[in-house]
C-alpha cells in the first residue's frame, strides 16, 4: 500500500447488525461493500456519475481486490472509510482504502481495488479510454 495522500475522501459508516457475523463482528464482505459505496460517493462528490460511464458503454469490473485485516469492528461501532485514487497506470484505476475505527482513528482494514475498463458490448478490455471518460478522469486527477 502506498502513502496516504494529503487529500482523501472520507465516507462514514455505522456497523448495523446486518453487517456482522453471528459473533457481532463485521463480516468480511461488508468491507468490500463499504469500499464500493465510498468509491461511488467519491466520484459523485467530484461531479462524476459511475452510471453515466456504464450507459456510455464502459464497464469497470474489479480485476484485483486485496484486504489486510488489522483489527475488527463490532456491532454499534462507527467507522470511516478513507478512499483515494492512485496515480494512473495505463487504463487501470487503482483505489486505496483505509477503514478506521472512528472513535480511535486506528486502522482496521487496508484495501486495494483495481478496476479495468471494459467495452460493454464486446467485453474486451479497452486499450484506450473513450474521450469523454478520459476527460472525466483527467479532471479528477487534476483536483
Amino acid at each position: 500500500m502506498t502513502a496516504v495522500p494529503k487529500s482523501v475522501f472520507e465516507y462514514p459508516v455505522h456497523v448495523y447488525p446486518h453487517h456482522t457475523d453471528y459473533a457481532g463482528i463485521v463480516w468480511h464482505g461488508t468491507y468490500v461493500a463499504w469500499m464500493e459505496e465510498a468509491r461511488v460517493a467519491f466520484l459523485r462528490a467530484h461531479g462524476l456519475n459511475f452510471a453515466h460511464w456504464v450507459i456510455a458503454g464502459v464497464d469497470l469490473p474489479v480485476v484485483e481486490l486485496t484486504l489486510r485485516y488489522r483489527q475488527s469492528l463490532g456491532m454499534g461501532m462507527d467507522a470511516m472509510v478513507r478512499a483515494w485514487l492512485e496515480p494512473r497506470r495505463g487504463v487501470r484505476l487503482v483505489w486505496q482504502y483505509d477503514i478506521q475505527n472512528q472513535a480511535t482513528g486506528e486502522t482496521c482494514v487496508l484495501g486495494t481495488v483495481v478496476l479495468a475498463p471494459v467495452d460493454r458490448q464486446t467485453r474486451r478490455v479497452l486499450r484506450r479510454l473513450p474521450a469523454e471518460f478520459q476527460q472525466d478522469l483527467d479532471r479528477l486527477y487534476a483536483e
